[in-house]
């Protein structure tokens, strides 16, 4: 299965859902037609599971990019850096992303939804740690994914910038806001 879901993700990344096959999904991965119809029983299914893997993929690279009891600010920094480095080696999740939402629009929304209830948890606990203020809500931490996304369009798709600059950048705006200071 994890053959397909790779084959699938260069697949859809590279053609698009409309224009990606199954056989070309088979192709790629260098299983057999009947393979595919072991684990899906149709492109529709494959590319609910390929956002599916691709979320829980984006969780694990941001969570394994930091480590245990950092300061609130220095996680938010440290996963940012984790979701870089994964879209810069795998652009073609935003393709994915972007087609999920006409293609499997519950799929699309459930994606974005456990992004912001993540970063809404790391909120909380450096609320709880004191780190940051006490007004901190979901809105804030959809801010957070918004900006965190088109960075990661901007500057891991697009272009090939240093992710540790591009999340200093970002922690700063977490850090000092956007205000002239006197």
């Amino acid at each position: 299965m994890r053959k397909l879901l790779d084959a699938a993700a260069i697949e859809f990344g590279e053609r698009g859902f409309h224009e990606a096959s199954i056989t070309g999904i088979t192709r790629r991965a260098g299983t057999a037609l009947g393979s595919f119809y072991t684990y899906f029983n149709s492109k529709d299914e494959i590319f609910r599971a390929l956002v599916d893997d691709l979320s829980g993929k984006v969780r694990e690279a941001a969570r394994s990019a930091r480590s245990q009891d950092l300061p609130a600010l220095e996680t938010e920094r440290a996963s940012l850096v984790g979701f870089l480095r994964f879209a810069a080696e795998h652009k073609e999740i935003y393709r994915i992303i972007d087609e999920c939402e006409f293609v499997d629009p519950a799929s699309f929304r459930q994606h974005y939804q456990s992004t912001a209830t993540r970063i809404h948890e790391r909120l909380a606990d450096g609320i709880v740690k004191g780190d940051l203020r006490e007004d901190l809500g979901e809105a804030h931490a959809w801010a957070i994914m918004g900006m965190n996304v088109f960075l990661g369009l901007r500057y891991a798709v697009w272009d090939d910038e240093p992710p540790e600059h591009i999340a200093e950048l970002a922690n700063s705006i977490l850090r000092e806001g956007i205000v002239k200071r006197p």
